[in-house]
């Protein structure tokens, strides 16, 4: 039900999120967490050891928290500033897929975030820095890390207390 103006073609990957949000809609998901390597931005930001983590519910985001306690996993929870919003227009559509380079991952997730079903509790991880790695690190081999898993099996079990 919206237009999206593909000012970039390497964002692609948003888009199939979108896609993928919307669907969960249609299947009436009462929480999404949606994980991916999203933008070099939250890299910049937060580094290679460190996902970064937006959300629309904070009583989500806490949960999602505490199950990644002792995990080994870290989150660092960024804002979903609405000011960022108007970064994403555009007058060919109803909105951009991408907007300028400052702050580059809040507006990678506020472009999600107009996929998310309304009161859907919803949580982004941008695992761009975390996703792979060169060398052994912590408890990961060399390669993928499947950055997110531990928590989300643990976030899964909690709630199904």
């Amino acid at each position: 039900g919206k237009s999206v103006h593909i000012a970039n073609t390497d964002a692609e990957g948003r888009l199939v999120i979108s896609d993928g949000l919307y669907k969960a809609g249609e299947e009436n998901a009462t929480h999404i967490v949606d994980v991916a390597t999203l933008t070099g931005a939250c890299v910049v930001a937060l580094g290679n050891s460190i996902t970064g983590l937006f959300g629309n519910d904070k009583e989500f985001n806490g949960q999602f928290m505490g199950a990644a306690e002792g995990t080994g996993e870290l989150y660092w929870e960024l804002p979903l500033h609405p000011e960022y919003r108007d970064l994403l227009k555009t007058p060919y559509a109803d909105i951009n897929n991408v907007g300028n380079r400052d702050g580059g991952a809040i507006q990678a997730a506020l472009f999600l975030k107009e996929f998310v079903p309304e009161k859907t509790r919803w949580i982004h991880l941008d695992i761009a820095g975390p996703a792979f790695t060169a060398k052994p690190w912590k408890y990961y081999a060399e390669g993928a890390t499947g950055m997110a898993v531990r928590t989300l099996v643990r976030l899964a079990e909690k709630m199904a207390e």
